[in-house]
């Protein structure tokens, strides 16, 4: 019968056959790869395999078979003219290009997503492999671009590729910031100069956050008002930031304040104040190490000539001065490791007072407990000064001038 049949007949028949066959052997070739490798895959280790065996890469591989299939059985369609198949049999070519495109993009993807769930082979976790996909896929869309066209015009790609060398400046030109971006990405990774989770500081273009994506063109950060600030990949090696890593890798964060003190109030300690001042714990230390530098004879190999003064010559703001160190000394949030400096010194007076400034370091990372340790030790600190005879230097409003003229008016009214 089918012998019998017109030529352009027996043509669109053999042509709905071989689409029928296309069709049913891409739901047979779904069917045993998700079988087969399913029951392969579940005998192997996590790794390479679970990413390159994964249900999205097989489901892209499956629809290759339908192309291929036409591409292979076209050439059985009987009286099919040459212009005909010549155009399905390169259009299924095409097709072909593009499921393999699809494929090896997937795959991608999913090394970048398993690399990202830290569920991939051995590696540098903490690193992002998002730009070097992005890089693979534009370079994977480019060459797939390239054959496809030179499939549906039936020539050689080398012949396109010859033209492409003419426009090189135009291409340079137009992918000049993902060319700088893909650099500046390569470096930033190989010197671990940036990781996501990193907290970066970038004022110049408003960043102040946490890194939350490396991509091939962009950076983001999530500052701490929750906006994302997009920072070009180039920007980064071109201008300098600040990355707060090592803060979290030392595991202190520093405390760098000072509590102006007022000058009046500085004074030398009289005989009382310093019998008074005797009794607190955390002093003791200071005053027996002065004690015995004062003790030290004259002719004695490693004497102090400028310490050899009375005992009694000793400022408020000295000893509060070892208080705070002391405190500091003792404090149980305080860091004491190696590098974690622990410091308290009188800066240069200014108009403002005598700057008493504490250089340490908590033992904790976490903004929130290194708030609260922060403020207690400066409302301690705060609280602790009249004990020494010192306060706090505040400048005078013009609602405490005002107190004081009317407390003066009415002292001079009631005096007789």
């Amino acid at each position: 019968m089918y012998t019998e049949m017109e030529p352009w007949a027996q043509a669109t028949a053999g042509l709905m056959l071989l689409a029928l066959v296309a069709i049913v052997s891409r739901f047979i070739a779904q069917g045993v790869l998700f079988h087969f490798v399913r029951l392969w895959r579940s005998r192997l280790p996590m790794g390479w395999a679970h990413i390159l065996l994964h249900d999205h890469v097989l489901l892209r591989i499956a629809k290759i078979v339908p192309s291929v299939v036409v591409q292979l059985g076209i050439h059985w369609v009987q009286h099919l003219p040459a212009g005909p198949l010549t155009a399905i049999r390169n259009a299924a070519a095409a097709f072909t290009i593009y499921h393999v495109l699809r494929a090896f993009t997937a795959l991608l993807s999913e090394m970048n997503e398993a690399h990202e769930r830290h569920d991939g082979p051995k590696a540098t976790q903490s690193r992002s492999i998002k730009s070097y996909v992005q890089l693979g896929k534009l370079l994977a869309y480019g060459l797939a671009s390239l054959l496809i066209v030179a499939t549906l015009m039936d020539r050689s790609p080398l012949l396109l590729l010859s033209g492409l060398g003419a426009m090189s400046a135009v291409l340079m030109l137009v992918f000049k910031d993902t060319i700088m971006s893909f650099v500046a990405g390569v470096q930033l990774s190989s010197n671990d100069m940036l990781r996501v989770g990193d907290w970066m500081e970038m004022p110049q273009v408003g960043a102040d956050g946490f890194v939350v994506d490396i991509a091939l063109n962009t950076v983001k950060v999530q500052n701490w008002d929750k906006t994302i600030t997009t920072i070009p990949t180039w920007k980064l090696m071109s201008e300098s930031f600040k990355n707060w890593r090592g803060m979290f890798d030392a595991g202190g964060r520093r405390i760098l304040r000072a509590m102006h003190l007022d000058a009046a109030t500085v004074h030398l300690l009289t005989a009382e104040e310093r019998s008074a001042l005797a009794g607190i714990e955390l002093l003791k230390n200071y005053w027996n190490e002065r004690d015995g530098l004062l003790a030290q004879p004259e002719s004695a190999e490693h004497a102090i000539p400028t310490l050899a003064i009375a005992p009694d010559m000793v400022t408020n703001l000295a000893a509060f001065k070892a208080y705070a160190y002391a405190y500091l000394l003792a404090h149980p949030r305080i860091a004491k490791g190696p590098g974690m400096f622990l410091l308290a010194r009188t800066l240069e007076p200014s108009p403002t007072g005598i700057p008493l400034q504490l250089f340490c370091y908590t033992n904790t990372t976490v903004w929130v407990e290194y708030e609260g340790i922060q403020g207690e030790i400066f409302d301690h600190l705060i609280g602790t000064m009249p004990l020494f005879g010192l306060s706090l230097y505040q400048r005078s409003s013009d609602h405490s001038n005002r107190q004081i003229v009317q407390a003066l008016s009415h002292d001079d009214v009631a005096r007789p």
